[in-house]
């Protein structure tokens, strides 16, 4: 057998490189997203405005690394679900291509990268860090037994809120709650839009989505839970003091909310994947009023 050669041993690594990259979805950035506003907004709240650079530093990579750890450990979850869904049986994984346990070493290797970041930082930091990777790691199986599995994602894409403030202000004051419960209802809605993209391949698959628990109502549940979000975003800047640019920001994030409204009500796959990435918007609107609250208020 003819030894490679190297030009043939790079070319493997880059073919590897590249599965690993669409196995942590590195290519679609959407989900990190989604994980880095609310954990940027509860970092600008908890700091009063711009944070020391290591925590900025820390907080955004740890996001990316643990997004994206989650990503592995649900493909691997998964794997014998998604090649019955049209959306994810070209997935890595589900296709083949990688290994159960190559996907299990990527989402340890992640995880592991991520918690050193949190070194110097106090013990409940520490904490709260094991309790976010519990919650990643375990969120996959969720789908299996619980009717609303979208609000456990709540949580565990929201635990940076909690990390932030107590990393800032070592303790956890009713805004870092108050935000966290609000990310639950934000995920339940932009969620609830992406499970709507699948509902007919989870229902012959036996999976438990938010969008086969809400049935016919499911649309007027995404928008409930919109507008909880909201409320609640507006009980935390009341709590601490935030003024009209805030508010400014979550009209915004509303009249985005509404516009969603019109995505969705026809219930299409397109309209829906839409709708669930247009929800970056909605997370920047929020972030922005908090930017400018500090920068101008």
């Amino acid at each position: 057998m003819t030894a490679p050669t190297a030009s043939g041993r790079v070319a493997a690594i880059r073919e590897r490189a590249v599965l690993y990259w669409r196995l942590t979805r590195m290519h679609r950035p959407i989900g990190t997203l989604l994980l880095l506003w609310p954990t940027l907004a509860a970092l600008w709240i908890a700091s009063r405005g711009w944070p020391e650079p290591y925590l900025l530093f820390a907080f955004v990579l740890g996001t990316l690394l643990m997004r994206s750890a989650g990503c592995a450990i649900n493909d691997w979850a998964d794997r014998d679900f998604d090649r019955h869904v049209a959306r994810t049986r070209d997935r890595p994984l589900t296709s083949g291509a990688i290994e159960p346990w190559e996907a299990v070493a990527v989402f340890v290797v992640l995880s592991l990268v991520a918690l050193l970041l949190i070194v110097p930082m106090n013990r409940m930091v520490w904490a709260l860090a094991v309790v976010a990777a519990f919650l990643a790691a375990s969120y996959p199986f969720t789908k299996r037994f619980l009717a609303l599995p979208q609000a456990y994602l709540g949580i565990a894409f929201g635990f940076g809120i909690p990390m932030a403030f107590a990393a800032v202000r070592h303790e956890l004051p009713a805004a870092a709650w108050t935000m966290l419960a609000s990310n639950i209802f934000w995920a339940l809605a932009y969620d609830t839009e992406y499970a709507m993209v699948d509902r007919d391949d989870d229902l012959k698959i036996g999976i438990r989505t938010a969008a086969i628990t809400f049935g016919r109502f499911d649309v007027a549940a995404v928008m409930t839970c919109y507008a909880a979000t909201l409320a609640l975003l507006v009980a935390a800047g009341r709590v601490e003091g935030l003024g009209p640019a805030y508010y400014a920001g979550l009209a915004a994030a509303a009249a985005i909310a509404g516009y969603h409204f019109t995505l969705i009500r026809d219930r299409g796959r397109d309209g829906c994947f839409r709708a669930f990435n247009h929800n970056n918007w909605f997370g920047a609107a929020v972030f922005a009023g908090i930017v400018a609250h500090y920068g101008f208020g």
